[in-house]
């Protein structure tokens, strides 16, 4: 007897790729963007949803649609059809909060099918980091085969990150780092987390000083040109257009424009150099889960996180 498959693919062209590909099981699409914005705990209940529609109108200017996303995720309330779950989610620190979200999901709502992980990234032969829409049909096939069944303590660990995440001391994160799982890169993507908060010596995360950075050392033409680039050179973390673009619109305050260059002025440089701290200038106010960004900086010496002096009680 064929077994009844419930995919969980991480957005609609990874859900169009599998139709092409002649999947013909049900498929839930998620639509969300965990790794920004306020999160809390409880991710089954109607103040999440509010909170995050809210967040996304706010930053984002999307207007969510409540009817679309809850017919998408009624899927879930027909689970007892299934025989099990597969989740289709990347390398990078976009789906994997995501990822922790999708499996906290399916635990509030008791949903204890076997779990399947099909996780691109390193691909043989292949230099760069791959996403799964990147993936040939022959590679992406090849990944489904080698689809890896989640453990109890692979969920337990889910579990655990994703009420850190939603918590106020990002440094419990810390521990995880190095904690062995089948999620290959989730260590990478902690990493990543943890520098997404400003400089201690600069207020630029690792994402904005690289932007300076790709202006610094090549002959970028316009904000478009430097998006290209932005989104190519980002490493481990998995934003896209519309998160680019407002990362380049706050750093404009470092970058000379005219019809034909971008250029780094003097702020910009001070900035890749860390003789000020441009935090407070520069404003990016954004929450990620439990965590207000300016509240703290990321201390190179400490390896850790650690409060921002205005914010010290």
């Amino acid at each position: 007897m064929t077994k009844q498959i419930l995919h969980i693919t991480n957005g609609n062209s990874l859900t169009e790729y599998l139709r092409e590909l002649d999947f013909k099981d049900d498929i839930l699409t998620w639509q969300e963007m965990l790794c920004e914005g306020p999160t809390i705990p409880a991710i089954a209940s109607d103040e999440f949803f509010k909170i995050r529609s809210q967040f996304l109108k706010d930053h984002y200017d999307i207007e969510v649609d409540n009817e679309e996303l809850q017919a998408e995720l009624s899927k879930l309330d027909k689970v007892d059809k299934y025989d099990e779950i597969h989740l289709w989610f990347e390398y990078d620190l976009f789906c994997h909060i995501n990822l922790l979200g999708v499996i906290n999901l399916l635990h509030q709502k008791e949903i204890n099918k076997p779990l399947y992980l099909i996780c691109s990234g390193r691909v043989e032969g292949e230099k760069n980091l791959k996403g799964l829409g990147e993936l040939s049909p022959e590679q992406l096939l090849d990944h489904y085969n080698n689809r890896v069944l989640l453990t109890h303590e692979d969920k337990e660990l889910a579990i655990a990150l994703w009420r850190t995440y939603c918590g106020k001391d990002h440094n419990i994160l810390k521990p995880y780092i190095i904690t062995v799982s089948s999620f290959k890169y989730m260590s990478n993507c902690l990493k990543a987390h943890l520098k997404r908060f400003p400089h201690q010596k600069s207020g630029l995360s690792v994402l904005e000083d690289n932007i300076l950075r790709i202006v610094r050392d090549n002959e970028i033409k316009s904000r478009h040109h430097l998006l290209g680039y932005s989104l190519n050179y980002q490493g481990y973390y998995g934003f896209g257009d519309t998160q680019h673009r407002r990362l380049i619109d706050k750093l404009s305050i470092f970058f000379d424009e005219d019809e034909s260059s971008l250029k780094l002025n003097r702020k910009g440089h001070e900035a890749l150099v860390r003789t000020h701290n441009f935090a407070t200038e520069l404003n990016n106010n954004m929450i990620y889960g439990g965590v207000e960004r300016l509240g703290f900086q990321f201390s190179v010496e400490q390896n850790k996180l650690v409060k921002t002096i205005l914010h010290v009680n």
